[in-house]
């Protein structure tokens, strides 16, 4: 999957960790994104339409499948490993990988939280990331209010590593971001 030779290949085998596993998105996975679209915070923060129609739905999906082809990176539905279906999206984006960075990002359909699924889906990614050997470093920007977000980097083992004032535009509003990182262990360090 993919033609972009800037981008590293879609992986072999799906990552997948304690149950979750980031597989390629298909056409049923319109139910977890038009359920991600009623949510009143992600569609600020991506392109999912607000409130989407299953046509609208059936579109983003089909934009996630195309990430990797056009360059961006790598967009995974998170599935339940034992059911398949589908609990929302991890990203892992790659225009910095020449600098050895990629930035992470993902979101679980209101259904599925509390339940530890996007700090098991980042492990996964994670585990997936250190393949690609140009990565070094990879960021979440998180805003302070989002605690369950909080914890689900921590649990993966991403670091906070400080605020950036007024980061991003979010829903016309300058707003501030955690920003936390994992980083790839290094040979002889401790």
């Amino acid at each position: 999957m993919g033609t972009n030779s800037d981008v590293p290949p879609w992986p072999v085998e799906d990552p997948s960790y304690d149950g979750v596993v980031l597989r390629t998105f298909q056409d049923d996975d319109t139910g977890m994104a038009m359920e991600l679209a009623r949510d009143d915070y992600v569609p600020m923060i991506g392109t999912l339409p607000s409130h989407a129609s299953r046509e609208e739905a059936l579109a983003w999906v089909e934009r996630q499948r195309q990430r990797h082809t056009d360059g961006t990176g790598f967009s995974f539905s998170i599935a339940d490993a034992g059911t398949g279906c589908s609990l929302g999206q991890m990203g892992l984006w790659t225009r910095e990988l020449k600098q050895g960075r990629a930035q992470a990002g993902y979101g679980v359909m209101p259904s599925a939280r509390g339940r530890g699924v996007a700090g098991r889906a980042l492990r996964a990614l994670l585990d997936f990331a250190w393949t690609i050997p140009e990565l070094h470093r990879v960021e979440l920007h998180i805003e302070p209010w989002n605690t369950a977000s909080v914890r689900s980097a921590d649990r993966a083992g991403f670091h906070r590593e400080g605020l950036l004032r007024s980061y991003q535009d979010i829903g016309g509003e300058r707003r501030d971001m955690l920003l936390h990182a994992a980083v790839r262990a290094r040979r002889g360090s401790l």
